[in-house]
């Protein structure tokens, strides 16, 4: 059987000493599209626009450091205790989703104390851009044939030809199609339901549908962490587990106090 090759350059441009990775274009570019999304969210809710420049600072360094720190000692803690000052340099790569989404958490609830902001109701409203960047990433770990999937003989499987020549699940592509659908589906929501119910549901269906996808989308992917472990679940698939249940127990909140504020 003929499987597709991929063997995409994963820099866009070069101009002397400087490269530009698709990567790092897609990475920045969702964060400014995300803005606008929210911008166009602020207007809709008649909220000042201005404090967007500000948050997107505080977002955008948020999901570095929060993905940088949680690679580290998370995926190859024993590399980065030996070499320390090896943690900031992201720029040779390692960045973990699930540590972007703590820092991204943290980053929201200082900004939000900082400019009189409610946490609740901006968190849910990024969940929306959210989603959208998320896609983007994984369109830039394809780009870098990184984070690949496991070998198969699916005939949708993609030799990644900078790795070896083995016919492997496109993990990258799942993710990237499923964050798109979840985006989709949030922004429907949004549009749907009450803006007091948004503030309630968004963050759940997030946290929920992102993270369930993210498992079982795990069984497909090579291993990232590099150490061995006698667990039958993958360190991507144990830090989404807190999230999982974060998003359930926050579904089942909101809907039962929405029920309540209706019969009130």
């Amino acid at each position: 059987m003929e499987h597709f090759v991929w063997n995409a350059n994963p820099i866009l441009l070069e101009l002397g000493p400087i490269q530009l990775y698709w990567y790092g274009l897609l990475f920045i570019g969702s964060f400014l599209v995300g803005m606008e999304i929210l911008k166009w969210i602020y207007k809709k809710e008649n909220r000042d626009t201005e404090i967007l420049e500000s948050l997107f600072v505080y977002v955008l360094v948020g999901a570095v450091v929060g993905a940088r720190l949680v690679h580290c000692f998370f995926y190859e803690p024993s590399f980065f205790l030996e070499n320390p000052l090896k943690i900031v340099a992201v720029w040779e790569g390692g960045l973990a989703s699930h540590g972007g989404v703590i820092g991204v958490l943290t980053a929201v609830w200082l900004f939000a104390k900082n400019n009189n902001e409610s946490y609740i109701w901006l968190l849910s409203r990024l969940t929306i851009p959210a989603s959208l960047s998320a896609m983007a990433i994984r369109i830039g770990n394809f780009m870098n044939s990184e984070i690949v999937g496991t070998p198969t003989q699916m005939p949708w499987a993609i030799i990644f030809q900078r790795l070896d020549n083995i016919p492997r699940h496109p993990a990258q592509l799942y993710e990237s199609v499923t964050y798109l659908f979840i985006f989709i589906l949030l922004f429907i929501v949004y549009k749907k339901v009450t803006p007091t119910f948004a503030t309630k549901v968004l963050p759940a269906l997030w946290f929920l549908t992102i993270f369930t996808a993210r498992f079982f989308i795990e069984f497909v992917k090579t291993r990232q962490a590099h150490y061995s472990s006698d667990l039958p679940l993958s360190t991507g698939q144990m830090l989404s587990l807190p999230f999982i249940i974060l998003g359930l127990s926050w579904l089942i909140w909101a809907v039962i106090s929405e029920k309540k504020a209706s019969k009130e």
